[in-house]
C-alpha cells in the first residue's frame, strides 16, 4: 500500500510536468490561457521539450540534469526537478530521488510531492534500520510537519485528491519520530490518524501498538487491540511469534488471565480498528484481606508458609486470625532458611518472609532458654535453621514472639527446609 501511495504520488507529478512542457515557447502557436509558466528562449525550450519527452529512463534523467545545469534559473526548474524527481523513483534510485525531492522543496517549500517524498522515504529507511536513522527520523519529522501545514493551502485538484493519502504519509513520520524520542503525546495522535487511513500498514500498526502501551499511562485497550492486530499483519514467522507472546504477556498482565486473547487475535485479524464499545476489563487484584480470607478456606493452617501465616494474622479477619493462631501458638515449629536481622546470645531477630528479608525487617524474635556459646551467635545476614514455639504475635508491624529457641545444626525436615516463596501480597 505504501509504495502505491508514493507511486500515485510520482505518477501524477509527472504527468503534470509533460504537460507544463507543452506550454509554447515564445513563436510558438498561442494556447488556451493558462498560469502555468511559459519559456521564452526557443533553445530552452526546446532543451526542456527533449529532456521530458524521453522515453527511456535514463535518457530522460540526463537530458532533465543537462537542462537545470545549463538553465538553473528556467521558469521551469520546479516542473523539471518534479519529473526529474519522479523519473529517479521510477527508476528505484532511492539516493538521488531524495537528493532531487531535497532540491525540489528548497526552490518550492510547499511541494507536497517532495516533501511526502522525504517524510515518506526518512521514515520508512529508518525503520529498515539505516546507520543515520536518528537524523533520518528528525529530517522525516521536519518533512511532515512542513507538509501538513503545507496542504490546507494546496489550490490543484489533483494533489486534492490525494490529500488523505499525504496527511498519512506526514503522520506516519511525525508519529515514527515521535515515538523514538519517547513523546507519547505527539506520537499517539499522529500515527492513529496514520492507521485509521491505512489500518493494513503494518509499520504503522506496530509502532501504534507500542505507543498505546509504553505512554504513561499506558493505553492498554487501545494497545492490545494494535498489538494483535500487528501479529496478524507481519509476514515473517519469527517476527508473529515474538509480536503474539509479547502481546500475550501484556493481555495476562492486564486482564488478569489470557481469557480472550485467542479471540482478540481472531477478532482482529478481519476487523482492523476497534469496534465501537471495545474494551477488555481490567485485572483488579484482591485486597489483602480478600488474599487471607481466601487463604483461610483453601488451606489449612500446616499447608501454609510463614509468610502466609503473616498475611493472615496481619490482614485477616478476627475469626480467620483466631483460626490460625490456635493451631500455632504453643506448638514446636521448625523453619528454615530465616534471614538474621540482629543477634545476641539469648534472643534473635528474624525474617522469613520475602517481603521482610528484602526490607531488612524482623518479623520473628525467638528467645533461647540460656545465651547460646559466642561462638554459635549468627552474624547478621546469615541464613539459619531453627526451632521455637509461638507465644504471641503483633499484627502490625507483624512480629511473632517465639521462645524456647534453638538453631538446627541439621536440616529441617523437608515441609521446614522450604525457602520462604510466598509474599504477604499480590
Amino acid at each position: 500500500m505504501k509504495k502505491i501511495l508514493l507511486t500515485v504520488v510520482l505518477g501524477i507529478a509527472v504527468v503534470a510536468g509533460a504537460q507544463d512542457a507543452a506550454q509554447p515557447a515564445q513563436g510558438q502557436p498561442a494556447a488556451p490561457q493558462s498560469a502555468a509558466p511559459v519559456i521564452k528562449d526557443p533553445a530552452e525550450y526546446n532543451a526542456y521539450v527533449s529532456a521530458v519527452q524521453q522515453k527511456d529512463a535514463n535518457a530522460k534523467i540526463s537530458g532533465l540534469e543537462a537542462f537545470l545545469t545549463q538553465y538553473p534559473n528556467s521558469v521551469m526548474k520546479n516542473q523539471a526537478l518534479e519529473i526529474l524527481m519522479g523519473t529517479y523513483q521510477q527508476a528505484n534510485n532511492v539516493k538521488k530521488t531524495m537528493e532531487t525531492a531535497a532540491k525540489l522543496v528548497t526552490a518550492d517549500t510547499c511541494n507536497v510531492r517532495g516533501l511526502a517524498l522525504l517524510a515518506y522515504f526518512d521514515r520508512v529507511l529508518a525503520q529498515g534500520g539505516d546507520p543515520n536513522a536518528k537524523q533520518m527520523l528528525a529530517d522525516g519529522k521536519k518533512y511532515g510537519q512542513q507538509g501538513l501545514d503545507c496542504l490546507p493551502k494546496i489550490t490543484d485538484p489533483e494533489i486534492a485528491k490525494m490529500k488523505d493519502q499525504m496527511t498519512g504519509i506526514f503522520n506516519a513520520a511525525i508519529g515514527i519520530s515521535d515515538l523514538q524520542d519517547k513523546d507519547y503525546t505527539g506520537a499517539v495522535p499522529a500515527l492513529r490518524k496514520t492507521v485509521d487511513a491505512n489500518p493494513a500498514d503494518f509499520s504503522v500498526v506496530y509502532p501504534l501498538a507500542l505507543a498505546y502501551l509504553t505512554a504513561t499511562p499506558p493505553d492498554d485497550v487501545n494497545g492490545l487491540f494494535f498489538i494483535a492486530r500487528a501479529a496478524n499483519l507481519v509476514s515473517d514467522p519469527k517476527g508473529k511469534d515474538s509480536i503474539v507472546k509479547f502481546g500475550h504477556n501484556r493481555y495476562v498482565k492486564y486482564h488478569g488471565s489470557e481469557q480472550g486473547w485467542d479471540d482478540l487475535l481472531a477478532q482482529t485479524k478481519t476487523t482492523p480498528l476497534p469496534p465501537a464499545g471495545f474494551t477488555i476489563a481490567a485485572y483488579v487484584p484482591p485486597t489483602p484481606a480478600q488474599q487471607a480470607a481466601d487463604l483461610v478456606k483453601t488451606k489449612k493452617p500446616e499447608e501454609m508458609s510463614f509468610a502466609e501465616w503473616e498475611l493472615v494474622l496481619s490482614e485477616g479477619s478476627p475469626e480467620d486470625q483466631e483460626k490460625i493462631w490456635s493451631a500455632l501458638k504453643g506448638k514446636n515449629l521448625q523453619m528454615a532458611e530465616v534471614q538474621v536481622i540482629t543477634a545476641a546470645p539469648t534472643k534473635l531477630q528474624l525474617a522469613a518472609s520475602v517481603d521482610d528479608i528484602d526490607q531488612k525487617r524482623a518479623d520473628i524474635e525467638v528467645s533461647f532458654p540460656g545465651a547460646l556459646p559466642a561462638k554459635m551467635v549468627p552474624k547478621e545476614g546469615d541464613k539459619i535453621n531453627f526451632e521455637g514455639t509461638p507465644v504471641s504475635y503483633t499484627p502490625k508491624p507483624f512480629v511473632m514472639v517465639m521462645e524456647k529457641g534453638a538453631l538446627l545444626t541439621k536440616a529441617a525436615p523437608p515441609a521446614a527446609r522450604k525457602p520462604p516463596v510466598h509474599r504477604k501480597s499480590q
